[in-house]
């Protein structure tokens, strides 16, 4: 044993008998001799160290008491730290106070009336009848009514004639009718209430106050549109998300520098450019004979009905730091028409081939799993849900009309309805790089990714996904997992270990720089509307609702077309039979 000020070491001999001289009794004697001689040396060795140890720290002990003894002390430092406590004190005090007397001024300041009250209870879809919305409203669905009619006369080669006039000027009346009677005995009695008591104040008084509502009501509107001016619907939820103008602008910008996916336009408004474009690229379609001319005129664009689509974000208050995700409304764009069209060639032909591989609803996984369940599941099944992160917006424009081209190369096409694959092609890419939009005064296109709100854009992502998760897919099943996909969510049921699933992951991560997953793995998890959970290799499956989900249904008395009350209902009793 050697020891030192900060250290202590003890060494021990390794010694080895020859067994060719002793036999195995006696060599096990001396063996058993050495270790209790070596214990006690180690128990002796140990008990001397504690007790300088222990003799270090009474001495140390003893010199702080005796430097703290002999500190001098000071009564003018003392009567400082005082006063700092009692200025602490009071200043605490003072603080809670102003708290309590700004919380009081906000609480008077917040109220409703009874009809706004009554409003905001019946929840964000409730729509109330407006007479004179409806009013505004009725005189151009009632021109495009008549138009609609009109039409289907000439198409059966018979003149609509006074009689369409006729039908739609009675039924005009009849719908003012019922829209004037919407307002209910109740309510005209307060408003009749409302007037007698405003009747009996002065005429001073009254003129006074009502200016000073108006005044303060405009103020107030001014001061809300200045500061805050954003309430926006969240995504995936029936609710409302509140922040300031200046706050979405900036996420906004910290998005568009993210992904790098828009460009700023320094020019002025590009729609009356993107509409000759779009009618010179199908007028040359036409004369090349790649489409018909009853194509021509479906796609074409006309001046006076096209509109720059615009830009808004959805915030995902479901995810930590309520990430955003851009919507493109592009209801009147003037790619929306081929845009549509190509969409309704395509999807149909997705869905046939990754029948397999994608789901749409929380019943068809549901019952994939259950199928799987019946030879395979161990107690140390893993369930794993993985997400694309920004799928629409990062995936590159050439290759997503690729995987469009591998896709119909796949299924051995030439043509679809009577439209050559070059021409479905070359449409596609057309759309994927006339992406123009409106945002804050400024124009954009998107030079990377479509645009969320087009029809097509869907159908490519899942095309470039198919391509992305074939060897994927293939990877799981060869494994005897479960895979699928819901846009840019995939499911994976695997009896792996947690690392090994981990290193797949990473590897699949490498496979293209444009798709990043994000996955969460374990016994249990959420996909979809379900949540599933491996107990005992036995999976049982449940509803899930997100914790900021807030559950809500349409009030009957909304403005709502009664087909859409039926089938809350339907979907209620059949998401309960399922």
């Amino acid at each position: 044993m050697t020891y030192h000020r900060n250290s202590f070491r003890i060494s021990i001999l390794h010694i080895k008998i020859d067994e060719s001289i002793f036999n195995k009794d006696e060599d096990q004697a001396l063996y058993n001799q050495m270790r209790h001689i070596t214990k006690e040396y180690r128990i002796q060795a140990m008990s001397l160290y504690l007790q300088s140890t222990n003799r270090e720290r009474e001495m140390l002990t003893d010199e702080i008491k005796h430097i703290i003894e002999g500190f001098p002390r000071n009564t003018e430092e003392n009567d400082e730290q005082v006063d700092a406590e009692s200025g602490y004190i009071e200043f605490k005090h003072y603080n809670e106070l102003r708290e309590k007397r700004l919380n009081l001024e906000a609480e008077q300041s917040i109220y409703f009336l009874e009809k706004e009250y009554e409003l905001l209870k019946s929840g964000p879809r409730f729509i109330y009848n407006d007479p004179k919305t409806v009013s505004r409203r009725r005189a151009t669905e009632l021109t495009i009514l008549k138009r609609k009619i009109e039409l289907r006369f000439f198409e059966k080669k018979v003149s609509p004639g006074r009689s369409v006039e006729f039908f739609i000027a009675e039924l005009n009346v009849i719908l003012q009718k019922l829209h004037d009677t919407s307002i209910t005995s109740t309510h005209r009695q307060k408003k009749q209430q409302h007037k007698l008591f405003l009747s009996d104040k002065p005429l001073t008084t009254t003129q006074s106050s009502q200016s000073q509502n108006i005044n303060s009501s405009s103020s107030f509107r001014n001061e809300k549109k200045k500061n805050h001016g954003r309430l926006v619907k969240r995504l995936k939820h029936k609710m409302r998300s509140a922040s300031t103008r200046q706050h979405y602008h900036k996420k906004s910008n910290e998005y568009m520098e993210k992904t790098e996916a828009y460009k700023c336009l320094d020019v002025n408004d590009p729609l009356p450019n993107l509409i000759e474009r779009t009618n010179e690229y199908l007028l040359d379609f036409r004369f090349a004979h790649w489409i018909t001319q009853k194509q021509y005129e479906l796609l074409s664009v006309k001046p006076s009905e096209a509109k720059l689509a615009h830009l808004y974000y959805l915030p995902k208050t479901h995810q930590l730091r309520t990430p955003l995700r851009p919507i493109v409304s592009g209801l009147k764009h003037p790619t929306i028409k081929i845009s549509t069209y190509i969409d309704q060639l395509l999807r149909p032909l997705f869905d046939k081939i990754a029948l397999k591989t994608t789901t749409t609803s929380g019943f068809e996984v549901i019952k994939q799993v259950y199928e799987w369940s019946t030879n395979n599941p161990r107690k140390q099944t893993l369930l794993c849900t993985t997400d694309v992160v920004d799928l629409y917006t990062m995936i590159p424009q050439t290759e997503c009309v690729l995987a469009i081209k591998k896709m119909l190369d796949y299924l051995e096409l030439k043509q679809i309805r009577g439209l050559k694959i070059e021409s479905i092609i070359k449409l596609s890419r057309f759309v994927m790089k006339n992406n123009y939009f409106l945002y804050a005064g400024q124009y954009y296109p998107q030079i990377r990714g479509g645009a969320m709100g087009s029809p097509l854009t869907l159908t490519i992502a899942n095309c470039y996904m198919f391509v992305f998760e074939r060897n994927i897919g293939k990877q799981i099943t060869n494994a005897g997992g479960l895979y699928l996909r819901y846009i840019d969510d995939m499911f994976i049921i695997i009896n792996w270990p947690k690392r090994h699933l981990n290193k797949q992951i990473d590897q699949w991560n490498t496979l293209d720089s444009n798709i990043q997953l994000k996955a969460q793995a374990g016994q249990s998890i959420n996909f979809l509307d379900i949540y599933i959970e491996n107990i005992n290799a036995d999976l049982f499956a449940k509803v899930y609702h997100k914790p900021s989900y807030e559950p809500y249904y349409l009030p009957f008395n909304s403005v709502h077309p009664l087909h859409m009350k039926k089938n809350i209902l339907f979907t209620m009793f059949l998401r309960a039979i399922r």
